[in-house]
């Protein structure tokens, strides 16, 4: 076929001609195998299968015992040594390891946590249309999208003020090389910028975690490095790794999704004027059209743990499969229409916060809470506000991106 799914190349072709691309290998009657290439200082595997239909991640993604989240979920692979330095990340764990951390962490972003962050989240939704309002639009991802998660993950962790200007940047940087692969000299140069990035994140947080375990403020650090019920708490190394996550995980599904649903709302007159017409009625559908629409994380690999035979296709031990949820998300079997834009669709079966199963996004709800009140606050405050021109989309395999995003109101 002329379609490479593990070519950069093709992660830069437009959004029209990937759909397209993806629709073909859906009608396959199995999924295609797709060599890589092998990249300096990283693990690249053999290669591996395409899971683009809707059912087949959703297989994949319940049937955890025999699609392995470990060694890695990204890909290419990270060399080994990077968990030893910065710990291993809760995504690349199967159980029990994952349900240890999962039973830890959980606790934070229950209804009653996130409850009781909608004040603030409110009054950083008011704060950053103020600085609209007073600066005037330029940048909608660098004045709305991107401040307001790094915001309430640093509210939620109490991290000092002084802070936070760097916490911003360190994200922007793990950000940047997710995914992205273009050349051996920027790999490395990437490569060493991610390093220190992380390393200033987690020796932040593990400093932090020092102070809250001998002086507990009710902060989200404070809960995580203080026993629960069960007598559980994070290690420092496990502190700092789930620290990387929520800040890079949590930040980029509420932060994509918000800058594409802008532009969606800008190009689908009709759809955004149903939603000012009944914001209430129709927050949530728009919410959940936009995150199926965008799929914010595009893929996630898993390792085959034993021979199996999925939709006629065996795998054996070893092998690889990425799971594709954009082109899950784009499944004409599930979502009729899928490139149309429809707030009243029924969107429950989207998998824009990964596939059912144990690792289902744990922030989705903390996510669909922040852009439902920033879009009410700039829909109520600034009713004209839309895109203006296209967007500048970060070149990736893994993060559906956007750099920026011109806006007027």
């Amino acid at each position: 076929m002329d379609i490479d799914l593990a070519d950069l190349d093709f992660w830069g072709k437009p959004l029209k001609e990937r759909n397209e691309a993806f629709a073909r290998l859906r009608q396959l009657e199995h999924p295609v195998f797709f060599p890589e290439k092998k990249v300096p200082f990283l693990r690249s595997g053999k290669g591996f299968y395409a899971l683009v239909r809707h059912a087949d991640v959703v297989e994949a993604s319940r049937n955890a015992k025999v699609f392995s989240s470990e060694p890695a979920v990204t890909n290419p692979e990270p060399p080994g040594w990077v968990k030893q330095v910065f710990g291993e990340s809760m995504v690349n764990m199967d159980d029990p390891r994952h349900a240890r951390l999962r039973r830890i962490v959980t606790r934070s972003f229950s209804p009653k946590m996130l409850a009781g962050l909608q004040s603030d989240i409110e009054a950083a939704c008011a704060r950053i249309v103020d600085d609209v309002v007073k600066d005037g639009p330029r940048d909608f991802v660098s004045q709305v999208a991107a401040r307001l998660p790094i915001h309430v993950i640093c509210d939620m962790l109490d991290i000092p003020q002084e802070l936070r200007e760097q916490v911003h940047r360190h994200v922007d940087i793990s950000t940047a090389y997710t995914g992205v692969r273009p050349s051996l000299a920027r790999t490395v140069q990437m490569a060493g910028q991610n390093m220190m990035a992380l390393f200033a994140l987690q020796r932040m947080v593990i400093k932090l975690g020092h102070e809250r375990a001998a002086d507990p403020k009710g902060d989200l650090v404070s809960l995580l490095v203080n026993a629960n019920p069960d007598g559980e708490k994070l290690t420092d190394k496990e502190l700092g790794s789930f620290f990387s996550l929520l800040l890079v995980a949590g930040n980029e599904t509420a932060r994509n999704t918000m800058a594409h649903g802008i532009r969606l709302l800008t190009e689908n007159p009709a759809q955004r004027e149903l939603l000012m017409s009944d914001f209430d009625s129709h927050v949530n559908g728009a919410i959940e059209e936009m995150v199926r629409y965008v799929s914010p994380i595009m893929q996630f690999r898993r390792t085959v743990t034993q021979d199996y035979s999925l939709r006629g296709l065996e795998l054996k031990k070893g092998d690889k499969v990425v799971l594709f949820y954009g082109s899950a998300n784009r499944d004409e079997t599930v979502f009729p229409e899928p490139d149309a834009f429809d707030i009243t669709r029924d969107t429950k079966p989207h998998v824009g916060f990964g596939g059912p199963g144990p690792h289902f996004c744990l922030g989705a709800n903390l996510a669909r809470q922040e852009m439902r009140t920033m879009f009410r606050e700039l829909l109520t405050r600034l009713p004209e506000i839309r895109t203006v021109g296209e967007p500048e989309l970060l070149l990736s395999n893994f993060d559906n991106s956007v750099r920026s995003q011109r806006f007027t109101f």
